[in-house]
């Protein structure tokens, strides 16, 4: 410092310490600022990078959740066919087995029909209507029935026409008036439709 005259003047020790905290502290403030604004900015990008990883972490979630709940759908799907084709090969096992004892059926009912003209006490004719009723009985057990066609009205879900007459009667037209090979159903599925012929 200079007095009026001039003349420098030497400062204190302590003001020149004095003087020089001052300088740092203002400098330190300046830093501070500094740091303070971009504080702001740092806390900006930071949250913007949680946002988007907050964002895509939900989007994960979504598509797990969706592929989640389509497998198990697809799983119950799966589950329920497989129930229903195993009911089924239950219930219809047995079919061709079946399907193939009925020609046997067809010849002993011919057998019984030439064996009319026999007496009742016939070894022969008394073997023969015991063996078809064995059959019949086998057949009862194992669901098969035979599908009632005579005069019954002519049903495509059952019957298959093979040939059409004139019908004697009014009442008998589209009736069925003649049975050339017996239908069966097993349970409620028809394994032979029934050969018939139709009145028209």
């Amino acid at each position: 410092m200079k007095n009026k005259k001039g003349k420098e003047m030497h400062e204190p020790a302590d003001m020149k310490t004095s003087n020089g905290n001052k300088i740092m502290n203002e400098a330190q403030e300046k830093e501070s600022a500094a740091a303070d604004m971009e504080q702001p900015e740092q806390e900006c990008d930071e949250a913007a990078q949680l946002e988007k990883k907050t964002a895509e972490l939900e989007e994960q979630l979504k598509n797990m959740t969706d592929k989640h709940l389509r497998l198990q759908a697809e799983f119950d799907n799966f589950r329920k066919r497989t129930l229903k084709e195993k009911a089924e090969l239950i219930k219809f096992g047995g079919e061709s087995v079946l399907t193939g004892i009925l020609p046997v059926i067809d010849d002993f009912e011919r057998a019984i029909q030439s064996l009319q003209a026999v007496p009742e006490n016939d070894p022969g004719k008394q073997g023969t209507i015991l063996i078809y009723n064995k059959f019949k009985d086998f057949l009862k057990q194992n669901s098969v029935q035979e599908i009632d066609a005579l005069n019954q009205d002519f049903d495509v879900d059952h019957h298959e026409a093979v040939t059409k007459i004139p019908a004697n009667e009014e009442k008998l037209k589209g009736k069925v008036v003649d049975i050339i090979q017996k239908g069966y159903m097993l349970n409620d599925k028809v394994i032979r439709f029934a050969k018939v012929v139709v009145g028209e």
